[in-house]
């Protein structure tokens, strides 16, 4: 990988821009969830330890280059402190006079970026007046490297420019995960809709040994085949769409695993009465809301024989019990093998981190991406830009 870290950089005495992402979620002017704040908690406590004076950068929301007070980024500001475990500067206007009037070992959160139309625009005179407030540039937010923004892109050609931490682990588990994996590589691709996942289906097929479909997709690729899929959710215009991914899978030589065995009910409700048959046996006013224990041995058995793993999707409806069965045991059994030493597991995008923290299971993967559209670009082959300017500038 050809980017720098903050090992390679001297911060002493030097003014960070840190791109973070603490697009975190609000309620009654609270943050609810500050999962995305504590992750980049360890690039900024280095820069500090290092002499440098970090200021964060960071959107909120989508004001779309207007002031909106209510997507003002100053309601993360007590979560943020009270992570961080000390004050927090914040800067409304005036960057430049705020920068100077921060001492060394404080902290100073500048307000949204996105208020500024020059950002969403990756304006160049933006990005200079952006570059003139700051020393050196770290990109911290690879859940925002997929959009070629002033922040995140054209700023790093204009400064020395490194990852920060949360920027560099995520980097190496995809390297880990896709790059140069070790084999043999299994995907987990779940969900509700093909429609949405197919250059990620198309990319993984050449990348994989084996490939599980599982969520409401899956039903897609057994109508295909001809069998019965009672009133369960289905593309079914899609069909032609789903052979031909098969038929390529085969080319590549690439097993693609289906469920073999559904659980299936009258309605999607808690409690519903369920059934658990064989994928070809779907009663016609039936709706398969799960995999069944077999399919489930079978990924299981797919894992076991695994190095990599790679998530994303649950494999049924899992929000609500007993359809999440499946998930859970297969999440499970990653994470066993993972911690055992067995398996490198990297997940992420959508629903893949509320599936696995339902399943007791994020914690024991080797990774776990809260990106969510970046990770998923990255799993479908795309550059990212706020990446590629990353390399360049390494």
């Amino acid at each position: 990988m050809s980017w720098k870290t903050l090992d390679d950089m001297d911060l002493a005495g030097k003014t960070v821009l840190t791109r973070v992402d603490i697009n975190v979620p609000v309620q009654d002017g609270r943050v609810t969830d500050d999962t995305r704040i504590t992750r980049i908690l360890p690039t900024i406590r280095d820069i500090l330890a290092k002499g440098g004076k970090p200021v964060l950068i960071a959107h909120f929301d989508r004001p779309k280059g207007k002031v909106v007070p209510d997507m003002s980024l100053k309601v993360t500001l007590p979560a943020l402190e009270a992570a961080l475990g000390q004050r927090v500067r914040f800067a409304a206007e005036d960057f430049a006079a705020a920068i100077a009037a921060t001492e060394p070992g404080e902290v100073l959160l500048l307000e949204n970026i996105r208020f500024f139309p020059g950002e969403e625009k990756n304006d160049a005179a933006f990005a200079a007046e952006l570059a003139a407030l700051g020393d050196i540039y770290c990109n911290d937010a690879f859940s925002a490297a997929h959009r070629a923004h002033a922040s995140t892109e054209a700023v790093a050609h204009l400064l020395p420019a490194c990852a920060g931490r949360l920027m560099e682990a995520e980097l190496r588990a995809l390297e880990a995960a896709l790059g140069n994996p070790a084999r043999p590589v299994v995907a987990v691709v779940g969900g509700a809709k093909v429609s949405t996942k197919l250059d990620l289906l198309s990319n993984l097929i050449d990348k994989v040994d084996s490939l599980v479909i599982g969520g409401g997709m899956a039903n897609t690729f057994l109508a295909a085949q001809g069998i019965g899929v009672g009133k369960s959710l289905c593309e079914h215009d899609l069909a032609d769409t789903a052979r031909a991914i098969m038929a390529k899978a085969e080319g590549a030589g690439c097993e693609i695993i289906l469920p073999g065995d559904v659980v299936v009910a009258d309605r999607f409700a808690a409690g519903a009465d369920h059934e658990t048959v064989a994928a070809g046996a779907v009663p016609e006013g039936g709706m398969i809301l799960d995999a069944g224990p077999e399919t489930v041995a079978r990924i299981v058995a797919a894992f076991e024989a695994a190095r990599t793993l790679i998530w994303n999707g649950p494999l049924g409806a899992f929000e609500i019990a007993p359809f999440d069965a499946a998930t859970v045991a297969a999440a499970r059994a990653a994470a066993d093998l993972t911690e055992a030493g067995r398996l490198v597991s990297v997940a992420g995008g959508g629903d893949t981190v509320s599936a696995l923290n339902h399943a007791g299971a994020a914690d024991r993967f080797t990774y776990v991406s809260t990106a969510g559209g970046a990770f998923l670009e990255w799993m479908e082959g795309k550059t990212l830009p706020g990446v590629a300017a990353l390399e360049r500038a390494g």
